[in-house]
């Protein structure tokens, strides 16, 4: 695997491109600039580029952009981003489907629910008490984050999201 590593700290650089060594991966460049970078990619085509997100001359996110030029313009570089800095805002977010974070329960019931069954219904069909049905409702709507407001009906809005999920 062909490597090459974009970080402004020479001393982060070496010792990746070390470690990376002494295990076996080809380092064939490393840089200090976003510029640099996009060049040594472009003029090599390596397998593989490190991306420090915080590179000269701001210092902000010229890592950052270099990577997703990288994956615009060279497909077959996979981009690794790192960066010493916790930065919330520039990791990519995941989406998280909330039908995936219900228990197997809170699907059970909210499966009865888009059946059309009552609270009563959920009751005899899984042989629940009205409590542990309503407790499960609330842990359902919770998760899908519906909250109680006099305008929406919560029932109908959890049926549509799961009915929603692939």
């Amino acid at each position: 695997m062909r490597v090459v590593i974009a970080d402004d700290a020479p001393l982060i650089r070496e010792g990746v491109a070390r470690l990376l060594t002494e295990n076996g991966v080809d380092v064939v460049d490393q840089v200090g600039d976003a510029d640099a970078l996009l060049t040594s990619v472009r003029d090599l085509r390596p397998d593989v580029a490190l991306v420090d997100i915080r590179m000269p001359p701001t210092h902000t996110n010229e890592g950052l952009r270099a990577a997703r030029e990288i994956r615009t313009r060279y497909p077959d570089t996979a981009v690794l981003v790192l960066s010493q800095h916790l930065e919330p805002d520039l990791a990519r977010r995941r989406q998280i489907d909330p039908i995936a974070e219900l228990t197997p329960r809170e699907r059970e019931v909210l499966a009865l629910m888009a059946e059309g069954r009552s609270n009563q219904g959920i009751c005899h069909t899984l042989w629940l008490s009205p409590k542990t049905v309503e407790t499960h409702i609330r842990g359902a709507f919770a998760k899908l984050g519906i909250r109680e407001a006099p305008e929406d009906n919560r029932r109908v809005l959890a049926v549509l999201a799961y009915l929603r999920q692939p």
